[in-house]
């Protein structure tokens, strides 16, 4: 368009303006209706299955589904995330994504205790040493596993999701502060539905950031974290206080204001259903992650501490 005076091009200009601001307002709108729809079923968070009868040395996979690698084909590498990933198949034929590196231990440790107390999780592994054809042998991967049958959907939110309010949706985010996962991004989330099954599975995806130090007050969280350090793990506190029906958790990370409304009794809730481990299982779920013989022992000894703290929280 050709401006032959001053009076069209304000006109321009303030259509211009219009236009931007209005693309500025509809674009999250837009940019939302892009995802896909979810298919037909119930949403799932959590299943009352017995915390004593589960082995939590094998996991949620059990020893059926343990990887078969004495021969690995590499597929691609992932991308995203702190630690390095590759997608490999074993020799069975199927599907995982291998973590290295300083998340691989603690992920796997913290799988465990989340599915324990009958949370939805991904199926992992660790194996101590495993080498993948054209990148090289590596010391405590984890293995987790891409079923062919398991469609991953779209992240969920947690402040945007079917269970806002329920003593389920508490007792997991109890749960992110007792191995203190300071990285709660929605991201890290997924819902993983089985066609035909009915349900959608609301689970964490990534729980890498845990069984450290969730970083001091402020900004210098940022420089202070930790992953997989037990004797960090040891030396933070986890109860602050309990007041007016809430328990205030000393915590720092992403999303904090998660934890600022937590109710007493959905707190004691999930700490009885974790009182019912042994110490034999929590142990187990710490060898399983490959942890040395003095680590599995400090962080038994420190999450059975917590867990006690729970459980004994008074109304």
């Amino acid at each position: 368009m050709l401006l032959k005076n001053g009076k069209t091009r304000k006109a321009v200009t303030l259509a211009a303006l219009v236009l931007s601001a209005a693309t500025a307002l509809v674009s999250p709108a837009a940019a939302q209706e892009k995802k896909k729809a979810l298919p037909r079923g119930t949403p799932v968070l959590w299943r009352d299955r017995d915390p004593a009868r589960l082995d939590l040395a094998s996991g949620p996979g059990g020893a059926s589904m343990r990887p078969a690698a004495r021969r690995l084909t590499f597929l691609k590498e992932e991308k995203g995330g702190y630690s390095k990933k590759y997608r490999v198949r074993d020799a069975r034929g199927r599907e995982w994504v291998v973590k290295v590196g300083k998340e691989a231990q603690s992920e796997a440790a913290a799988t465990r205790l989340i599915w324990a107390a009958g949370y939805e999780t991904e199926v992992t592994y660790l194996l101590p040493r495993v080498t993948i054809p054209g990148k090289g042998t590596f010391t405590n991967a984890r293995f987790e596993a891409r079923p062919r049958n398991v469609k991953r959907l779209d992240e969920w939110g947690w402040e945007r999701n079917p269970f806002a309010g329920t003593r389920e949706l508490d007792g997991l985010k109890v749960l992110m502060v007792l191995v203190n996962n300071w990285d709660l991004k929605d991201e890290n989330n997924v819902i993983l539905h089985t066609p035909g099954s009915g349900e959608l599975r609301y689970a964490i995806s990534d729980l890498g950031a845990t069984f450290g130090k969730s970083g001091g007050p402020g900004f210098f969280w940022r420089v202070t974290r930790s992953r997989s350090e037990p004797e960090d793990y040891a030396d933070t506190k986890f109860i602050d206080r309990v007041e007016d029906g809430y328990v205030d958790f000393d915590f720092t990370g992403k999303n904090e204001r998660l934890f600022e409304k937590i109710k007493v009794g959905h707190a004691r809730w999930i700490g009885g259903r974790l009182a019912r481990l042994s110490d034999g299982q929590l142990a187990a779920i710490f060898r399983a992650a490959n942890y040395k013989p003095a680590e599995t022992r400090l962080l038994t000894r420190v999450v059975r501490a917590r867990i006690e703290e729970l459980a004994t929280l008074a109304p």
